[in-house]
């Protein structure tokens, strides 16, 4: 049994962050019911190419395992649906502008009146609070503001963005942390929880060594492209037929490294032998082991180096990655089948439970594909009812 399987998630999230963050309660056995606008659907339903079968790829990238309904929320039938899905439900999670739901009569105190043991998650871009908490919040907007696109790049180049929409995922999982945590407070209280969760502080929270580097010591950090602002050698180099990345994580490391390309004298040098000594003059010590590595190619470097017991590793291509031995040898690439597309390749889900066993892949819903099931199922409603609903247009 799924750690999560008697517990229901009434999803009205859109985008990434709020998807994803109910994929994962999905992947640990949470029956999760997507609600979409009847037409248009998800917004990341047209984010594309490419497609497959009409199915977008950003799509299909966070919204397994769900059930997906659709539901006008601007009628007023349509919101008292979904607050009766709400009384059904152990979760919600939104991702509207702050007021939002209030304003429909679907916000926390409306439907917690409603059923008291209801914990509702908000995710948006800044929060309920604060001079922006009425601004809408897309990734590439906090990735700037939060600081990490100006740490992001090579040293003489222009602020970059991550190649993954990383302030949206790491709420996403914030955001499945914090509603675990209430389900497990609501097991002593037998109260619900409203969690208010936004993607700027999120982010802000993960600046981890390099935003602490900075309330420290005051000084601005900078853009160093692969390089580590706290350890050296610890970066990507370029070897005579590509990039290799070379982590010395230590002084013994370092020692065995420079014993390895025969420059034990560098380990010897005062400059060098702590790693202290080495981020205080790396401008020194970087352009010799550049010239070192690009002497041999990759691959003698990763049998050289994991000889030498040094962390280093090739930098892979996404298909090579996907490719990977380990990929398979931990599930993360699955199968499953898709009412349209057929045969569909998804990454796994990084959760192994020894006991509890993996999930069954559902494949992410296709629009309204469920509507009439939920319906029926946690409604009572029959298909006659349903399909009236939908020619009224609010379903």
């Amino acid at each position: 049994m799924l750690p999560l399987e008697n517990v229901r998630v009434l999803d009205l999230s859109r985008i990434l962050a709020g998807p994803y963050c109910t994929m994962l309660l999905g992947d640990l056995g949470a029956d999760v019911i997507k609600v979409e606008r009847p037409g248009a659907g998800d917004d990341t339903r047209q984010w594309g190419p490419p497609f497959a079968a009409g199915e977008s790829a950003y799509y299909l990238c966070c919204n397994r395992n769900k059930r997906g309904v659709t539901l006008n929320l601007k009628s007023p039938e349509g919101r008292e649906l979904a607050a009766k899905l709400a009384e059904q439900s152990d979760v919600l999670v939104e991702n509207f502008l702050p007021g939002t739901l209030d304003e429909w009569g679907l916000g926390y105190e409306d439907l917690s009146r409603r059923n008291p043991k209801l914990i509702f998650c908000s995710l948006t871009g800044f929060g309920q609070t604060g001079p922006r908490r009425d601004e809408p919040g897309y990734d590439i907007m906090i990735q700037a503001l939060a600081g990490v696109m100006s740490i992001t790049g090579e040293p003489e180049g222009p602020p970059t963005k991550l190649g993954v929409a990383i302030s949206d995922i790491t709420a996403g999982l914030y955001a499945s942390q914090a509603i675990l945590a209430a389900l497990y407070a609501r097991e002593k209280t037998g109260r619900g929880e409203r969690i208010d969760l936004a993607l700027f502080d999120t982010t802000l929270s993960w600046l981890a060594n390099v935003g602490q580097n900075y309330l420290l010591s005051g000084e601005v950090p900078r853009r160093q492209g692969t390089a580590h602002p706290n350890i050296v050698p610890y970066q990507a180099f370029e070897a005579s037929d590509g990039s290799v990345i070379v982590a010395v994580g230590n002084d013994t490391q370092f020692r065995r490294f420079c014993d390895l390309v025969g420059r034990s004298d560098l380990a010897a040098d005062p400059r060098f032998a702590t790693n202290a000594g080495r981020v205080e003059h790396r401008g020194a010590l970087l352009p010799i082991v550049k010239s070192i590595i690009a002497e041999r190619s990759v691959a003698d470097w990763i049998t050289a180096l994991e000889a030498a017991g040094i962390p280093c590793g090739a930098v892979n291509s996404i298909d090579r990655a996907f490719a990977d031995p380990q990929t398979t040898a931990r599930d993360m690439l699955r199968e499953v089948s898709h009412p349209t597309i057929g045969r569909l390749k998804l990454a796994g889900s990084p959760v192994k439970l020894q006991h509890a066993g993996a999930s069954p892949l559902r494949p992410p819903p296709l629009l309204g594909e469920h509507t009439d099931e939920v319906f029926h199922e946690l409604l009572s409603l029959a298909p006659a009812d349903v399909q009236k609903l939908r020619d009224a247009g609010v379903v």
